[in-house]
């Protein structure tokens, strides 16, 4: 069984031009514990909600049926901008409505340089992302890892990685795109400075946490380096 046919994203378009969103899903073979059984699109908006269906053989050989609700964003990717003389990192500061409306005091979250691949390849994306949120052009990215950030329910994969810029020649202190209602604020940080703000609260991006602490355990600021 799978959602109706009729219902956009299905066989009919929604408003995004897309169709076959009640499949994802229904082709997996890959573990040989987990046969699916039914998808049923719930919601696509501008990203997807499905509830799936399926049967999970256990430890003890024994089979049982489960459902999960997966909400699919598409991948992602982050970049660390860096200068290694000057001991700094690039950040950026933009109001995030979920993080405002689940405690945090002002929703004005600092964090690293990010957005979704699209249509895009991890390196051609983050290039995109970089100068868009920052003004700063990457040519030579370095990949440092691959995490699933919230696999309890969101399937989005992102991709990391980080690169050097030239602090003594970057120019501006706002970015983002104004047709998509971005008003991003550029900040530098010494990288002392960036791990301590993890401490107090001011930073509590885990991408960013993340980032910031392999720059200074395997990264560009890391002992020997």
């Amino acid at each position: 069984m799978t959602s109706d046919p009729a219902l956009p994203g299905t066989t009919v378009p929604d408003h995004r031009g897309r169709t076959g969103l009640h499949l994802t899903g229904r082709d997996l073979d890959r573990n040989p514990r987990v046969q699916v059984a039914e998808v049923r699109l719930l919601a696509a908006g501008w990203h997807v909600l499905r509830a799936t269906t399926f049967r999970y053989r256990g430890d003890d050989g024994e089979w049982s049926t489960q459902t999960r609700e997966t909400y699919d964003r598409g991948n992602g990717a982050t970049i660390l901008l860096y200068d290694p003389s000057r001991r700094t990192v690039l950040l950026t500061r933009q109001f995030r409505y979920p993080v405002y409306v689940n405690a945090h005091p002002d929703g004005m979250l600092i964090e690293t340089a990010a957005g979704l691949l699209d249509d895009d390849d991890p390196v051609t994306a983050i290039r995109r992302e970089a100068e868009e949120e920052t003004g700063v052009r990457v040519d030579e990215v370095a990949h440092v890892f691959d995490v699933y950030m919230s696999p309890g329910s969101v399937t989005e994969r992102l991709h990391f990685f980080a690169a050097a810029y030239d602090g003594a020649e970057r120019e501006g202190d706002r970015g983002g795109l104004a047709e998509e209602d971005e008003e991003i604020e550029i900040l530098e940080y010494d990288i002392d400075e960036a791990l301590s703000m993890i401490r107090t609260g001011a930073i509590q991006d885990a991408k960013t946490i993340m980032l910031l602490q392999w720059a200074v355990l395997d990264g560009p600021f890391s002992p020997g380096r």
